[in-house]
């Protein structure tokens, strides 16, 4: 049984954005949507740990996260943090369909 250590890392660095975007900013909402994608991100990734082909989870919250930072970064252009996250969150979903295959 393999860690997912790549998914662990995806979700730790949502919930540090998260924090970071309250203490910079004092966005609550940035907080809250950080620690709550922070949390499905490290259960799917606890569950590909499990099963390396139960990637449900993890997928849906790189795909709702993809679509959702990456219209905050096309109508806003800035690379931090919605094309940022955008970004890693695309590169979950490639990485979690390859691991399907």
């Amino acid at each position: 049984m393999a860690i997912d250590w790549t998914g662990f890392a995806y979700a730790a660095l949502l919930a540090v954005g998260g924090v970071i975007g309250y203490v910079r900013k004092g966005s609550k909402i940035s907080l809250a949507a950080g620690l709550t994608f922070a949390s499905v991100a490290g259960y799917g990734a606890y569950c590909v740990t499990r099963d390396p082909r139960n990637v449900k989870i993890s997928l849906f919250s790189a795909f709702l996260l993809t679509i959702i930072m990456g219209m905050r970064f096309k109508r806003s252009k800035k690379l931090m943090p919605a094309g940022l996250v955008a970004c890693l969150s695309l590169f979950m979903i490639l990485r979690l369909v390859f691991m399907l295959l």
